[in-house]
Order: structure tokens, then sequence, then C-alpha cells
């Protein structure tokens, strides 16, 4: 088999370069091992997770209208129910992207692949899938084949009490307890789920807070409002040891904790991902590997082989859909011989925990850890009319801005609905806009997003809803 293109993965970053390709005229052939396109992000991450977390929400929103004297009764979980619904919602969007890519005429060939050399990929039959060829000779090949779950050495237990990620998704049962190990924002969104599901979940987390790397101002709402939901938080902790027996899992911590030996029911073990660079025949291309293993590329996504472009997870963090997906149509536009490059002011990270948390561009963490010279500004929710209104006032939304310029160039946010808000900051931050422009741009009343507006004027000193003048 010949072709002129193959993508390697089927993943966001994946189908979106193989769908432009295929609409610039390109022949493409897609190759992915999984019987359905989508990647871990709609078979087993972003999209049943975000599924599940609609399904805690309601039963959060229901808990809260109690504040306004609505009362329902306590939820009956099927949890058969919500998994067929879970499934429902990824085989809908699975099967509307093999439509799509039958449409464009993107031959798509499931099997296992590794380099022969820098224009052939030997397949290999998954789950005994009968294959036309057993070779595919290309002129160029985009490496997207994503990340795992990262193993770690003494937790790696075979039973099936111990999860990772993708095990949580499928929603085995609402164990009675469940410990979470890795307070990174996967851990955190899996144990909002199986909280609200009814579930005592426990935390450990290694660092000395929760979401490593996230501002503290903005993770802090929701560290109070998770020590209200989870039954225990453990920072400065680590889990030594597990032994999977019995009717439990025995735990053993190392930190500040009372009971050094603990049993649950479930184990989520949620330690970050590790890139899919080994095991695909890269030392018979000249694509090169930095010591975490992702794939080096330049920002045409053009690797150390003319070629092999990577983009996505394998070629580096962060690891997000978002990122894939924009990559994958650098890296064909360039292919394509367009003036196309991956460098973007800001890329945006949310948690869909509750609160959420979005940040994008620079945040005043790295800002303080480079020397940056910068200053905040600061609009709290408490003061906004829409959060009143929602009894959601925990929240607030946060500019970075460049002392010199005045330009912004980051946001973050905390707050019921904070990931659908961070949309308008990275533009304004892509668009190297001033904090002036975003002040003086009018949102609408009562809304949240008014708060990008009102963050802005308090660094103006002309905030209505909150005394806080400029100084001089």
């Amino acid at each position: 088999m010949k072709t002129q293109l193959v993508v390697l993965g089927g993943g966001p970053g994946g189908y979106a370069a193989a769908f432009l390709a295929a609409d610039l005229g390109m022949e493409v052939t897609l190759v992915d091992r999984e019987p359905r396109l989508g990647g871990v992000c709609l078979l087993r991450g972003c999209i049943p997770s975000k599924a599940l977390l609609h399904v805690a929400k309601g039963i959060a929103e229901a808990e809260h209208m109690a504040d306004w004297g609505v009362e329902f009764k306590k939820p009956k979980i099927d949890v058969d129910r919500v998994r067929k619904q879970k499934e429902k919602v990824v085989a809908t969007l699975a099967g509307g992207l093999g439509q799509l890519a039958k449409k464009r005429k993107v031959k798509v060939v499931r099997a296992r692949a590794t380099f022969a050399d820098s224009n052939t990929l030997k397949l290999e039959a998954a789950d005994d899938e009968p294959l036309d060829d057993d070779r595919i000779e290309f002129d160029h090949c985009i490496l997207a084949t994503g990340s795992r779950p990262a193993a770690v050495p003494g937790l790696d237990v075979d039973d099936d009490r111990v999860m990772n990620s993708s095990d949580a998704l499928e929603l085995p049962d609402v164990p009675g307890r469940l410990l979470v190990v890795g307070g990174g924002y996967i851990g955190l969104e899996m144990g909002t789920v199986y909280a609200a599901l009814g579930s005592k979940v426990t935390v450990v987390e290694m660092t000395d807070g929760l979401l490593p790397g996230a501002d503290r101002d903005l993770v802090r709402p929701l560290a109070k409002r998770l020590e209200k939901q989870f039954e225990g938080i453990y920072l400065d902790t680590r889990v030594t040891s597990l032994e999977a027996g019995g009717d439990a899992v025995r735990v053993t911590l190392d930190g500040e904790v009372d009971e050094k030996e603990q049993r649950f029911d479930r184990v989520l073990v949620s330690v970050g991902r590790r890139p899919n660079s080994d095991n695909l025949g890269l030392e018979n291309t000249q694509v090169e590997l930095d010591d975490r293993g992702f794939a080096l590329a330049d920002e045409k996504q053009r690797t150390a082989d003319p070629a092999v472009l990577a983009i996505g997870d394998v070629a580096g963090e962060p690891m997000l859909a978002h990122k894939a997906a924009h990559q994958g149509k650098v890296a064909v536009e360039a292919l394509a011989g367009e003036p196309a490059a991956f460098a973007p002011r800001a890329v945006p990270a949310v948690v869909f925990t509750d609160p959420e948390i979005a940040w994008a561009g620079v945040t005043e963490t790295v800002a303080e850890r480079e020397g940056r010279e910068i200053k905040t500004a600061v609009f709290p929710w408490a003061a906004s009319g829409r959060a009143q209104a929602v009894g959601r006032t925990e929240g607030l939304t946060k500019w970075v801005i460049d002392s010199a310029t005045e330009r912004v160039i980051g946001c973050g946010l905390v707050g019921y609905g904070a990931g659908d808000l961070i949309g308008e900051a990275v533009l304004a931050v892509e668009m190297g806009c001033a904090v002036r422009d975003v002040a003086e741009t009018i949102h609408p009343h009562p809304t949240l997003s008014e708060t990008l507006g009102t963050a802005a004027e308090v660094h103006l000193g002309t905030a209505t809803d909150l005394y806080r003048p400029k100084r001089k």
C-alpha cells in the first residue's frame, strides 16, 4: 500500500490533521489500533469524564438548592444507566468521526504499526482483524500516538481494584471508600465524580498542595470545597505500598497522617501521563526523543527526520487535546507549503472540578519564578451580581499584566463555569490586547463573563463594584 500522507494515531490531533490534509487534496491514510476514531480523549478521557462530571454537577446543584428552600430526595444512582448514557455520548461522537472520515475519503486502517524505516510502516492486525496489506509506504508521516497513564514503581498491582484513569472511567461500581493517588487534575476530577455518586474519597498528594503548578489563589477556593466533599486530603504524603487481598486494598502511607495503614475498596493511581513513543520502531528513523520520551519537533512540527512530523502528547507538554488539534493543522499546513507555525501566546488549561479552574498564558507563579515584571488585577466574585444570584461567590478572576507594556499576558479564573469563560482571555492574550482594551469592551450584565472586564477595571482603578482606586 502506498499513500502520500499517513497519520499514525486517531486522537484529536490525528484526525484533525487527517481531515485537513484530505480537505487540501492530499491522499491520506489514518492508522489506529482502536476500532473507533477519537483516541484517548474521546474513548477513555476528556469526553467520558465530562459526561460523568455532568452527573456530579447535577447532584451538586440539587443539593445546593436546599439553600433556596427547594429540597429534593436523595438521588437513586443506577450505575448501569449512568454507564450506558456515558457510552452513548462516546458512541455518537465516534460514529460521527467515522462518517466524516468516509466523506473526506480518508482511508482508515485498524492496525498496530511500527516504523520499518523513514518511509515505511509495518502493520500488524489488531484483535485478529484481517489486513489488506502489511506495509504502508508513504511520503510523510504525522506521528500522533498520544500518551498513556504513568505507572508508579511499587504501585503497579495486578488487581482490578487498583485502577488507572481509564479504568476509573469505566465506572465498574461505586466503591464505599476510594483512594486517589495524585492531586492533579485527573485525580481531582475523578474524585469529584465518585464522591458525588456516594464514595468516601481520600486524596494523597506528594507535594504541599493540590494541582501543583497552578496559582495558589486559584486553587484555594477549590481546596476549601473539596475538604467538605472528600473524606480526607493528605498533602506531603506518599503511598509506600499497596497490597490487594481479601475484601480490601491495604495501603501504607508516609506523611503527616494519623493512620499510616488504611483499607480501601478501590484505589485510583493518577500521577500523570507518559508519551507513547516506545515500541514504534522510531530507532529505524531519524526521529529524536528527549530523556522523557517526547519526540523533538520544531515550530512546524517537523522532527529530525524529513519524512516524519510529530504532534500532540507525544511531542511534549502540555498534554491537551486542543493543543494536539492545533498542532495537527499546523503540521498539515506546513506540508502544504503554508507559512504555518505553532507559536501560541496562550494555551488554555481547564480543571473541570467544582469549582472549575482555568488559566491561559503566563501564570503569576511562572512569572515570579522567571523574575518577570508583572502586575496582577483580581476581581472577587463576591462582588459579582451574577455570582451572588446563583450562590457561587467563591470564585475570582485575575489578569496578569506586563508592567512595561500594560498588555495582558495571562489570565486565571476559578469559579462556576470558569472553563467556558477562559476563551475570551485566550483571544485577548493572543491578540496582544492592552488591559484597557479589555476594560473598555462592554460585557453583558449580569454575567460571569463580566468579571473579565471588571478585573481589568480593577487595574485601572475604575471598577464600579469594588473600591480599589489605582495607585498613583
